[in-house]
């Protein structure tokens, strides 16, 4: 991307705070940023902060005498080669969809000759609105290019898709907008996703398992299951038909899915194997991989020693192995997660040869990441043609990119 220049629009909503770290990440790999303030984008964030960030003037309204005698709009408008749009607004979009231009933001907008790339940030009751979606839609016909929003909690309280993805992703999005077809292949999401995956179905598992000690003790993880629930929304998306195989995560899962709620390592085995058969399954749980054989149904007490109490343990079910090595009812693509705090990808490559898997996908969870039970993950795919690092990103971006690869393999 080095020599490359970016025309960044910044819409007035909460996810401008974003947006200074996004232009260092883009100057940082040698792309210039000129900076465009819509009047409520001012609002959230100063044109003196974007301006020493970019390392050129802020501009701000239509109507500057300075730059207008030269028609300054139409040459800001084709003089970058990318033009970037984030936070991307309800409001903005919609001018956008209608080719309205009534401030120097929607006018650069119509009369730019460069593809768009937009973020889009708001409620998720205006995400979910019907003429946002229509205004979408016709976005993606038009060939708008769209990153996120991602799911989560939002300023206002709710929770749900709408927020505008992260400064990595978008810098991931920017890259293969510039650089053509890349790895990474973002699924734009302001289209109504092309429903790549309907008649199919595909089995997730996600979340922790609690292994009992007594009835109020239980060895678990520190998984939240947000990775899962975030594929098996992605997939949910492309038409697929998704059974959604939980533990006890702190993630709810998302709607349209069949849910099936399990405690133990075991359990899930068994709830994995009367959703078969399958076309691919994801198995996302982070599983323990013990469980214990002399848990008791009365609470353990302290017995006046100085010794604890005694776990005896017994291995759990491979749910990965067990999936990737059946002879009938075996889905086309089984992916497994690699979760590793040290060689990460020498003991992914070999977890993907001894358990029979097509994929892995292998992530760094050494307390450092902050990955384990966060927001953001940094996986790299392995395959049987080798290993594919993806930048980090948010957890739902990263579920819309393995979901879009999975209905590549399945088509």
């Amino acid at each position: 991307m080095n020599g490359k220049r970016v025309l960044l629009i910044i819409g007035g909503g909460i996810a401008a705070y974003k947006v200074p770290q996004l232009i260092r990440l883009l100057r940082g790999q040698g792309v210039a940023v000129t900076p465009v303030l819509t009047r409520a984008g001012a609002q959230f964030t100063t044109a003196m902060t974007v301006s020493v960030l970019a390392g050129e003037a802020a501009h701000e309204g239509l109507f500057d005498i300075s730059t207008e005698a030269e028609i300054g709009h139409i040459q800001l408008s084709r003089a970058a080669d990318l033009v970037v749009v984030a936070p991307a607004t309800a409001d903005l979009m919609a001018k956008m969809a209608q080719g309205l231009a009534d401030d120097l933001a929607s006018t650069l907008l119509l009369a730019t000759d460069k593809r768009v790339l937009i973020a889009p940030a708001m409620n998720v009751r205006m995400w979910d609105h019907p003429a946002t979606r229509r205004n979408l839609a016709q976005l993606g016909a038009d060939g708008v290019l769209t990153v996120g929003p991602d799911e989560g909690d939002m300023a206002c309280g709710e929770y749900g898709p709408g927020r505008m993805a992260e400064p990595e992703a978008i810098v991931a999005a920017i890259r293969e907008a510039l650089e053509g077809e890349g790895p990474l292949k973002l699924l734009p999401e302001a289209q109504v996703p092309p429903q790549r995956l309907a008649g199919r179905h595909v089995i997730v598992t996600s979340g922790p398992t609690h292994e009992p000690i007594d009835p109020v003790r239980y060895i678990a993880n520190r998984s939240s299951g947000a990775q899962g629930a975030a594929i098996a929304a992605a997939l949910r998306d492309l038409g697929a038909r998704v059974s959604f195989v939980t533990g006890p995560a702190q993630v709810p899962p998302p709607e349209g899915v069949t849910v099936i709620r399990v405690e133990t390592a075991r359990q899930m085995r068994d709830a994995v194997e009367a959703a078969l058969p399958a076309d691919a399954a994801v198995m996302a749980a982070a599983v323990a991989d013990w469980h214990v054989t002399n848990a008791t149904d009365r609470k353990m007490k302290k017995d006046g020693s100085d010794q604890p109490p005694a776990l005896e343990m017994a291995e759990n079910p491979d749910i990965l192995a067990w999936l990737s090595g059946l002879a009938q009812h075996r889905p086309k693509l089984v992916v497994g997660f690699a979760a590793e705090t040290d060689d990460v990808i020498a003991h992914a490559t070999s977890k993907r040869l001894r358990k029979g898997c097509d994929w892995i996908l292998a992530n760094d969870v050494s307390p450092a990441t902050g990955i384990m039970g966060g927001a953001d993950n940094a996986v790299t795919l392995i395959t049987a043609e080798g290993a594919e690092d993806w930048p980090r990103m948010s957890k739902p971006a990263v579920a819309r990119i393995l979901a879009s690869r999975i209905a590549e393999a399945l088509e």
